[in-house]
């Protein structure tokens, strides 16, 4: 048997609306994707029904999330009867578990080189590599599945985010709308779209696309729904529009999925912007805070703890100190041995920076975030999502008196973002000084 991507099975056909659930549904962005859970507890004999439900697991993103994950791929093992393909997958479960990602990435290369038609696997490789901040190796991972994938739209979405993390922004257009051609609503596409308008600097363009389209994301899992709005909030703010930019937080960005790690540094990111763009956000920081409580452990994605350290700090609440305490321990004793020098090197200088920007610090916010300015690639995320450590630092810069060093930001800015009104206003306040 084959699933709905023409990836082979030993699955029993009771099992395969489910498993189809999850391979079109996960790349599409659809709520039905979780339905694998389900059909995984209903089948148990179904060995890739449960590892796809361990894999949704991990996408968690929490501390718990390989215990939650292990009863599924315990659950195959037992199940047993797997093909190559299926004992690759539980090998990539397994390294994942254990947050060993370069195993990750090495057995979904192979995974790839075998069965190029499943999306499902290269969505998966290609969320490794953009954590790990290696956008080539995202590259590599689309163009490895380019043949067989000509005629999907989904595939031409994550190519063209590929390319865009790649700074090759045509091929990442070309492909954005090559998606849009084979289907209209495509998300991913969009998104790659957004991003695109934001790295030429046509935010004027990109709002008018992303409002466009906003209608096409409901329904969609709350990731993809709260982060397209994110970017239609972020164009809002460079075109001087942050009271909309603010009523999309309220109604759009906050509280679809409050518990989720995405939505949470979706919201943390879009208030701290706001307020660095001289917006009184008023209690909003304290809405976040039942959610980021729970966060106080969560070293497991750098890119993520920053986030949630800055909004804990943000707030006030003592879980901050707690969070930055355990952020450096992993100099030492890490939790995922892999991010050991990342955190020494990058993570650490760049916790005490967001921490201290967060209490007002604004000097020690500068030292440390300008440190590790040029390196915070390293620690994942996108460059539109890493864009708020820029603008920590420009405010602190701003609000130390630091006149020549924002003003070379500034300066820096304002030529690939021409048409931003708040960073005119900036450097227009900055040369007066």
């Amino acid at each position: 048997m084959h699933d709905i991507h023409g990836a082979p099975t030993t699955s029993p056909e009771a099992a395969l609306d489910g498993i189809n659930d999850f391979v079109d549904g996960f790349v599409r962005y659809e709520l039905r994707a979780s339905n694998v859970v389900q059909t995984a507890d209903e089948q148990p004999g179904s060995a890739l029904a449960n590892l796809h439900a361990g894999c949704l697991w991990m996408f968690l993103e929490r501390p718990e999330a390989p215990e939650k994950s292990a009863l599924y791929s315990e659950r195959a093992k037992v199940a047993g009867g797997m093909n190559a393909r299926e004992t690759g997958l539980l090998a990539l479960l397994e390294a994942w578990q254990r947050y060993d990602y370069r195993k990750v990435l090495a057995v979904a290369d192979e995974l790839l080189d075998a069965c190029p038609q499943d999306l499902s696997t290269l969505k998966i490789a290609q969320y490794q590599a953009f954590n790990a901040g290696n956008a080539a190796l995202m590259l590599k991972q689309a163009e490895q599945c380019k043949t067989a994938n000509e005629g999907r739209a989904q595939f031409h979405s994550m190519l063209a985010f590929a390319h865009e993390q790649c700074h090759q922004l045509d091929f990442a257009e070309h492909a954005a709308n090559t998606a849009l051609s084979i289907e209209a609503t495509e998300p991913w596409a969009q998104h790659a779209l957004a991003h695109i308008h934001l790295g030429r600097g046509s935010t004027t363009e990109g709002l008018a696309f992303m409002s466009q389209h906003a209608a096409d994301w409901q329904g969609l899992n709350s990731f993809m729904f709260t982060h397209n709005w994110w970017h239609l909030a972020v164009f809002s703010i460079a075109e001087g529009e942050t009271q909309k930019a603010l009523e999309i937080f309220d109604e759009r960005c906050w509280g679809v999925e409050p518990d989720y790690s995405q939505d949470q540094i979706g919201a943390v990111s879009l208030l701290a912007r706001l307020e660095c763009a001289g917006v009184d956000v008023g209690d909003r920081w304290q809405r976040l805070t039942p959610y980021l409580n729970s966060r106080v452990q969560d070293v497991i994605q750098p890119f993520l703890s920053l986030q949630y350290l800055y909004g804990l700090a943000k707030a006030q609440r003592p879980q901050a100190d707690e969070l930055l305490q355990l952020i450096h321990q992993q100099a030492s004793e890490p939790i995922v041995v892999q991010h050991r020098l990342l955190w020494q090197q990058v993570g650490i200088p760049a916790a005490v920076g967001v921490h201290a920007h967060a209490l007002g610090n604004y000097s020690e916010a500068a030292k440390h975030l300008s440190l590790v300015r040029h390196r915070m690639v390293e620690v994942g995320g996108s460059h539109a999502q890493r864009d708020l450590f820029d603008q920590l630092l420009l405010d602190a810069y701003m609000q130390t008196k630091q006149w020549a060093s924002a003003r070379k930001m500034l300066e820096a800015r304002c030529r690939y973002e021409p048409h931003n009104l708040v960073l005119q206003a900036n450097l227009a306040a900055v040369k007066q000084q």
